[in-house]
């Protein structure tokens, strides 16, 4: 596994590098936000330990960078001292895929970035996907539908492709949560129904609304809809 770590603070990237080469991983090290987006230009990495607050471009300014380079980028573990429940919804909703709270153990980190990993886009995700004009692009993570197209983040990439291939089909809340999140635990936060709005709405930017709730339930991708 090859890793970039952007940390500003010395002591915690030494911190890092050390655990990650001490398990047997490869590291780059990138101090300011700009140059992570520098090295993620021009190089190849398994995961991205990505810190919070940096001293030029935020973590999550630096989540929206990648984001919007339009190309499939590695998994991202969100590293920071903001801890609290809502800093680690932001984190998550901002397009990290997980988030670690300082201060940790690197035994804790390491288990985190071997799951993310784990849970990259497999065969049936890395393709592309269609229903009806609704169509899924991997090379961009992007979808598009009547000439139109829309960029997506990783998470917001997973669930759509999710409900694609079970289009017609009932999805509940806990299959999204194991299958999108990894999660083999209900947890008590919204994150399925925030990122399910914030989906919605990227899809109403194309201009079609194919994603029912049905209450109690879970959500149906209408085939019908994307003709």
């Amino acid at each position: 596994m090859h890793c970039l770590v952007v940390e500003d603070d010395p002591v915690i990237a030494a911190h890092v590098l050390d655990g990650l080469c001490a398990a047997g991983r490869s590291a780059d090290h990138a101090a300011t936000g700009r140059a992570a987006l520098e090295r993620l230009s021009h190089g190849r990495y398994d995961a991205v330990v990505l810190d919070r607050m940096l001293p030029d471009l935020g973590g999550l300014e630096v989540l929206s960078a990648m984001r919007a380079a339009g190309e499939a980028r590695p998994p991202v573990l969100v590293l920071s001292a903001l801890g609290s429940l809502a800093d680690r919804i932001e984190g998550l909703e901002a397009g990290g895929d997980d988030y670690l709270a300082k201060p940790f153990a690197m035994e804790e980190l390491l288990a985190r970035l071997n799951a993310i990993t784990r849970r990259r886009p497999g065969p049936a995700e890395a393709a592309r996907l269609a229903v009806g004009r609704l169509e899924l692009d991997p090379s961009r993570h992007s979808a598009a539908f009547a000439g139109q197209q829309a960029l997506l983040n990783r998470k917001l990439y997973s669930l759509l492709a999710h409900m694609m291939r079970h289009a017609d089909k009932v999805v509940t809340r806990d299959m999204l949560l194991e299958h999108v999140w990894g999660y083999a635990f209900a947890p008590t936060t919204n994150i399925v129904e925030s990122n399910m709005s914030r989906l919605r709405t990227r899809l109403l930017d194309l201009g079609i609304d194919p994603i029912e709730t049905q209450r109690g339930h879970g959500y149906v991708l209408r085939s019908g809809l994307c003709t």
